[in-house]
């Protein structure tokens, strides 16, 4: 059955590897592209008069033409939620650039820069999913987003989920990739070469990209599976402990919070580590305990983070600690002044002195322009 919003496709997922693996490490070879750091999203296109399941699969018409049925564009998350209300212009973009009813596989991004400094913004990108219809429509002109695809699960009444990657590959790039290139609609680049794809790792994150997708040639596509490979930057730093999270359970440390001093010597909140064994949660409420900050009474001073629009209804208080101890984490990515995602918990540093932890020790990527990457 063609895959279609009410009945969405689970997309096919990656397993983390240490490094670029070679072409020969799995049957039939791999195909490496770059790794988008954006919304996951699977675009369904359909003729709007298609009422019924499955009912989008008339022949695809030749991009422009006349008589060309309007298309009707959803969008489904990783999760298979909807994220069309969120993005107007992509989908506008999209019922003109498409040819026909398809399912695409791909990224939502925001690049942001001045042309030649272009780069991905992610930060840009979070503010888009907003309730507001009116600051959606603002957004979707102040920092219009783009779809960059890279895999092809339908084409008209042809579903592609068991042909191999590098059949549906072919079609994505011959049925999308001529329509595609300055506009809102991409095609991700591939490459068979895994010395350029090595470049493309340590160029592409300075234009806000987080590593590298392998992909084996000869594999259907697989939802819900981590057939694919990716490789990401992974770094150590080593940040001051500024309190802890109790676990939602209710007993024991569910993530810490953590801190850089800046050029003027303020600490700053950097991000979290969390994902501890039930029985490290509580040993590191033991391992703490000495450092707690107390108010003149001796009682524990619980302190708040700041909220955004979502975590409105979440717990964000937090057991504050004297910041003294100093911790070593493994990281991939900084979004302007805090960690792109969660960090590793790798070993404590008490040979380190906390004032000396800042900024200044993190390795900052050689800028890369964003069009070139896109091609």
């Amino acid at each position: 059955m063609i895959p279609d919003a009410a009945h969405p496709v689970v997309p096919m997922l990656a397993k983390a590897v240490a490094e670029v693996p070679e072409p020969d490490s799995v049957p039939g070879g791999l195909s490496y592209e770059p790794k988008w750091d954006g919304f996951r999203g699977i675009v369904y296109a359909r003729h709007r008069d298609a009422d019924q399941p499955g009912g989008a699969t008339d022949a695809v018409a030749p991009r422009g033409g006349t008589d060309r049925p309007a298309l009707e564009i959803e969008i489904g998350s990783r999760g298979s939620k909807t994220l069309t209300r969120y993005f107007p212009e992509l989908v506008a973009s999209l019922a003109e650039l498409l040819p026909g009813p398809c399912v695409l596989d791909g990224e939502i991004v925001v690049r942001t820069g001045e042309p030649g400094r272009e780069r991905l913004d992610w930060e840009a990108l979070g503010a888009r999913i907003h309730p507001a219809e009116s600051r959606i429509a603002t957004l979707s002109v102040e920092t219009p987003a783009l779809f960059v695809a890279f895999d092809l699960l339908a084409l008209g009444d042809r579903e592609l989920v068991d042909a191999p990657f590098s059949e549906r590959r072919a079609l994505l790039v011959e049925t999308v990739g001529s329509g595609t290139g300055t506009g809102p609609l991409h095609v991700s680049r591939t490459t068979d070469d895994v010395d350029l794809a090595r470049r493309w790792l340590a160029e592409f994150e300075g234009a806000g990209l987080d590593g590298v997708v392998a992909k084996p040639l000869d594999a259907p596509y697989s939802p819900g599976k981590r057939t694919m490979l990716k490789i990401k930057h992974h770094r150590t730093a080593d940040v001051v402990v500024l309190g802890y999270r109790v676990h939602k359970s209710g007993a024991g440390v569910g993530s810490l919070l953590l801190g850089l001093y800046d050029a003027e010597g303020e600490l700053r909140n950097v991000g979290g580590a969390s994902a501890f064994s039930d029985a490290r949660r509580l040993e590191l409420v033991a391992e703490l305990e000495p450092l707690v900050a107390r108010d003149a009474d001796g009682g524990v001073s619980h302190a708040e983070t700041e909220r955004s629009r979502f975590s409105s209804g979440k717990d964000v208080s937090y057991v504050p600690l004297r910041p003294e101890r100093v911790v070593e984490v493994r990281y991939d990515q900084m979004e302007g002044s805090r960690f792109r995602h969660t960090v590793q918990f790798a070993r404590w540093r008490p040979d380190r002195d906390a004032r000396s932890c800042g900024f200044d020790q993190l390795e900052v990527p050689a800028a890369y322009d964003l069009g070139d990457v896109l091609g």
